[in-house]
């Protein structure tokens, strides 16, 4: 039995200044892990040498001081052929709405020459400071986390050369599951290389952790003895980001999507749904907060006072929860696609946190709908349910909701971190 706390390596390429959801998953662990025994090292790449999608410096202030933080350089790939380096792409450009020439090339030059990404111009870095630091600190278990799925072959080349080392494989999305991957227009050599690589990374790593049921399944699929080794450890919100945030019932009946859209997410029966409905004498009031194209945002009209929905550009974490809490409702669309069962996004359990009703458009049998039933949540529709978004959204209004069951605690991220940790000691 151990007697003092043990390191453990975590690899990841978004870190604080990236914004975005991929960064909470471990910058929260990182936060709560040692309280379980586990000291976080982390290893990730220098901002100069990144390419984020977002950035988000408010999350600076959330590294705990007494972790240590080790940064490398990296090739920035996206430059060779995405030349407008102030529009990284992020998870889901492929199915965006640019349909231009130049557009259409970058798409295919991503998916047939820079396999599984074009993050992977870290790895070579990552895997010689990671070499490093499992001599130098002792290391015997280390976390790869992913998207970008590139990071899961440092994780497998590590093993490779460590094979006493403990490898947890962390997979928050799909790998050639993802619902836009054909937009790369991958060929069959490419496709087939991709697969090789995520069924290597799934055979060889000694734990993979994903976030839901539904991707687990998926994951598992890849061959064999592949499920027995999957736990599902799901994302969760922080009590601490929201303190100090009184929830606020705006004067207007006020519905707020926080993340980005792209054409995979259905919104015209929202906009049917919306159409002339008024409540307490004024029409109802959509506010999106994340990248929505110019686009999508000319499908929605301006309503009966010539209001249009308020489009507001990403913005740093803190602000983005303050108009959580200052919303009726909360929205959120899953991607229309084959695999969107899959679909379990980070915002939602903040969503849930608020305590505020919930909008969900996408399938019923998903794993979001699944655990917004769990927690007491009855907002769940099809995207073109004009009808039935109607009565929910005058049931918001009337006060007849229904209360959060209390599941939602589970999902805090300082019980989430209890739960990784115990994984981590069956590892020893």
């Amino acid at each position: 039995m151990r007697t003092k706390p043990a390191k453990i390596l975590i690899i990841t390429y978004y870190w604080p200044p990236s914004g975005g959801a991929g960064v909470q998953r471990w910058l929260k662990f990182t936060k709560y892990l040692p309280s379980s025994g586990w000291l976080p090292v982390v290893l990730t790449v220098k901002p100069e040498f990144a390419a984020y999608p977002f950035k988000d410096t408010s999350l600076y202030g959330e590294i705990p001081l007494d972790v240590e933080i080790h940064r490398t350089k990296a090739i920035n790939y996206f430059s060779l052929y995405n030349k407008d380096q102030s529009k990284i792409p992020h998870s889901g450009f492929a199915s965006g709405s640019d349909k231009s020439r130049r557009n259409i090339i970058s798409r295919f030059i991503r998916g047939n020459f820079f396999i599984p990404d074009p993050r992977k111009g870290w790895n070579r870095y990552a895997f010689r400071k990671a070499s490093e630091l499992i001599k130098i600190e002792n290391i015997s278990h280390i976390i790869t986390t992913s998207p970008p799925h590139s990071t899961q072959l440092i994780g497998l080349k590590l093993k490779r050369k460590f094979p006493h080392i403990k490898w947890v494989a962390d997979l928050r999305d799909p790998w050639t599951d993802i619902y836009y991957y054909d937009m790369f227009k991958p060929s069959l050599l490419a496709k087939w290389a991709d697969r090789e690589m995520e069924k290597n990374v799934l055979t060889k790593a000694d734990t993979i952790i994903t976030v839901g049921q539904t991707l687990a399944a998926i994951l598992g699929s890849k061959g064999e003895k592949i499920s027995h080794k999957i736990h599902i450890l799901p994302n969760g919100y922080d009590e601490e980001d929201f303190e100090g945030i009184l929830p606020i019932t705006p004067d207007k009946f006020t519905i707020t999507y926080v993340g980005s859209l792209s054409p995979a997410y259905p919104v015209n029966g929202l906009i049917e749904a919306v159409k002339g409905l008024r409540v307490n004498d004024k029409p109802v009031s959509l506010k999106f907060v994340g990248t929505v194209p110019e686009p999508i945002q000319e499908l929605f009209p301006a309503d009966e006072e010539g209001n249009r929905p308020d489009f507001i550009q990403y913005c740093e974490h803190p602000e983005a929860i303050r108009y959580m809490m200052e919303s009726t409702m909360l929205l959120l669309i899953i991607p229309d696609h084959p695999s969107n069962k899959s679909i379990l996004t980070g915002k939602i359990f903040e969503y849930l946190a608020t305590g505020k009703p919930v909008l969900l458009l996408g399938p019923a049998d998903g794993d979001a709908a699944q655990l917004m039933v769990k927690c007491g949540y009855q907002g769940i529709f099809d995207y073109n349910d004009v009808q039935g978004i109607r009565s929910f959204i005058r049931k918001v209004a009337e006060g007849r909701q229904v209360t959060r069951s209390g599941h939602h605690l589970e999902y805090s991220r300082r019980a989430l971190a209890v739960k990784l940790g115990d994984l981590l000691n069956s590892l020893l």
